[in-house]
């Protein structure tokens, strides 16, 4: 018998809901656009965060740069055995990396030199990767091929000046994969030797060191004795890099929070406006509902209901879109403000990564306070003489 009761009144709940659709269409539609805007940031600016720790999980677990007047400047080759020397630090190695501005395309390429130990070649390159003595080959980003002004292939010319003004001619021997243009969208990569005769690098220095410790507990040791060892130095820690990536994307995700500011004041001014008062119409319902024999815990119940299907539909219809715009649609409407300042912007699926502590809280503070919008008023109507609510 109670079950058909609670069954009656969700009936009768999704009636009264349809009597009224335009009005509950438009609170839908709001609400559905405020938790998709909201949840697209979310899941895009954690899925970003989550892809830069896996990509950086196998990296260096310290690199050591040299810096003169707080700013980055070349390291010299030659400390690499002091470095060795420190316990627990099991490889020290050379990176030859820096940028070159396309005036053609506008854009800045990542170029890196590659030494004896090389690169190894795998699935993500079509073609292959230079070789340590090869002066005159590279291997370049999807990216960077597709915006040439004529599309490049492999065994074409790519055509880079060099710190002297003069050019000097690459034929390109791979091309980087769509799969993994995440890190290969605009980058260039050339013979060690090459690379300083392209930037003028002088012998024996490199952009940085990239320091290997074996036991990650000895990390903070190492670092802090190559700075005792080098006070020009700056070891730059793996865990701080990873956490500088979550300081920004959780920055710049706040920025475009910040910019719907006005659609969330909307939606609050919203849930006020129900919370305040029911309308003369609402009022009459509850009215002749308690002369036919509800009682208040049913007209509750029934708002209940009304807020939760309201609410519960505009979260999930707006969770659903945000899912499908971030992993299907490449966040196209956000993954510009969350990338970065780069022309070349690597187009790349996220893995669905999902912070689920992240969705309740949303859940928490959008669905609870209208369902708690819906009650309260009625509550204050059904606890009053239905002939003073049916009369206004």
């Amino acid at each position: 018998m109670a079950i058909n009761k609670h069954k009656n009144i969700l009936d009768y709940t999704l009636q009264s809901l349809l009597r009224r659709k335009f009005k509950n269409t438009g609170i839908i539609l709001v609400f559905t656009f405020i938790i998709f805007a909201v949840s697209s940031i979310i899941l895009l600016s954690y899925s970003l965060k989550k892809e830069a720790g896996m990509l950086l999980k196998y990296s260096p677990e310290i690199i050591v740069q040299k810096i003169l007047a707080g700013r980055h400047e070349l390291i010299s080759t030659k400390i690499k055995n002091e470095i060795m020397g420190i316990p627990g630090v099991s490889k020290v190695e050379p990176r030859y990396w820096g940028y070159y501005y396309d005036s053609g395309v506008r854009a800045n390429y990542t170029i890196i030199g590659i030494g004896v130990s090389g690169i190894e070649n795998n699935r993500l390159i079509k073609g292959r990767m230079p070789s340590a003595n090869e002066k005159n080959a590279a291997a370049i980003g999807r990216e960077i091929a597709d915006a040439r002004i004529i599309k490049k292939d492999i065994g074409d010319s790519l055509n880079l000046q060099n710190s002297e003004g003069r050019w000097m001619e690459f034929k390109i021997v791979g091309i980087f994969e769509s799969d993994s243009e995440i890190l290969t969208a605009d980058l260039i990569i050339i013979s060690e030797s090459a690379f300083k005769s392209l930037v003028g690098m002088p012998e024996d220095t490199a952009t940085d060191l990239a320091v290997r410790v074996a036991n990650e507990t000895e990390i903070p040791t190492a670092a802090r004795k190559i700075k005792e060892l080098f006070p020009y130095s700056r070891p730059i820690l793996r865990d701080e890099v990873i956490r500088t990536y979550d300081a920004v994307f959780g920055w710049r995700s706040g920025l475009i929070l910040a910019m719907f500011a006005g659609a969330l004041a909307a939606f609050i001014i919203l849930a006020w406006d129900k919370a305040t008062g029911l309308s003369a119409e609402e009022k009459q319902e509850i009215g002749i509902l308690k002369a036919i024999g509800w009682e208040t815990s049913d007209i509750l119940e029934m708002k209940f209901w009304e807020g939760l299907v309201i609410s519960l539909t505009s979260f999930m219809c707006g969770l659903i879109l945000a899912y499908l715009h971030i992993f299907l649609l490449d966040g196209f409407l956000f993954a510009p403000a969350l990338k970065g300042w780069s022309v070349i912007y690597p187009h790349f699926n996220l893995a669905p990564f999902i912070d689920f502590y992240q969705i309740a809280i949303l859940m928490a503070i959008t669905v609870l306070p209208y369902i708690a919008s819906t009650i309260i008023p009625s509550w204050k109507a059904s606890i009053t003489d239905p002939d003073t609510v049916m009369r206004g």
